[in-house]
């Protein structure tokens, strides 16, 4: 099974995906996140920063990290999103702009000015978006979807904008419909959340809940979160 764990940024994405693989036993991606690929592709710059050419190559740069790693690990596999995330995020833009946190104090219907530019990248985003959703109705058995229920972490790096983040919420509930690919939305506690994917699913674990969510712990305690402008100057000393 090649099941995703899809949902908004500041969803709890990354630490269910490595619960379930604790106590499930299956294998998770490790692409790259955004915050990771920026100091070698866009040295110095923090995200709010980039421009529509580069936020183009960032989605490419994503997607591709994905394909490879999901490939590499064959039949079966959690996946921390899937390439529906860049897609939209770059799509959300379209409404909100390229820095969602100069865009938050707007009602939710006020529209950005559309640029020659921005009109551009639009197009660009819509064409990116057909061969993604090629790629995960052709990949992933199912979906996960965790609901649009949690605060976003203020870590510098994720737009602080929740307009937002429901905008890219919304559009990713409509997609997977739109693919006809199998999704289940599930809420609650973390806890909760896990015991409902194995249950959906009729998941073997192979060891205790609480173990596999102190594992995860551990783990997410591990990543490193510093922004991309602190890692770059880590790149270049």
């Amino acid at each position: 099974m090649k099941l995703a764990v899809s949902g908004t940024y500041s969803s709890g994405k990354t630490r269910t995906v490595m619960a379930l693989s604790h106590y499930t036993g299956m294998p998770r991606t490790l692409a790259k996140a955004i915050r990771e690929i920026m100091p070698h592709a866009l040295p110095g710059k923090t995200l709010a920063e980039v421009t529509p050419a580069e936020f183009l190559q960032l989605m490419m740069r994503r997607h591709i990290g994905r394909a490879v790693h999901e490939a590499l690990l064959g039949d079966d596999f959690l996946s921390d999103g899937s390439s529906l995330q860049e897609w939209l995020y770059g799509l959300a833009r379209v409404k909100h702009g390229m820095n969602p946190n100069a865009t938050a104090h707007l009602e939710p219907q006020a529209a950005v000015p559309t640029s020659a530019e921005m009109a551009f990248f639009a197009e660009v985003v819509e064409q990116f978006g057909q061969a993604f959703k090629q790629h995960v109705k052709e990949t992933y058995t199912a979906f996960v979807h965790l609901r649009h229920e949690l605060p976003i972490t203020d870590d510098g790096h994720r737009p602080m904008n929740e307009a937002f983040r429901t905008t890219i919420d919304e559009m990713l509930l409509v997609t997977l419909d739109e693919l006809a690919v199998p999704v289940h939305v599930v809420g609650g506690s973390f806890p909760e959340r896990l015991d409902r994917i194995v249950e959906i699913f009729e998941l073997p674990t192979v060891m205790g809940r609480e173990e596999a969510i102190e594992l995860a712990n551990q783990d997410y305690a591990q990543l490193d979160l510093r922004l991309e402008t602190e890692r770059a100057k880590a790149v270049a000393a």
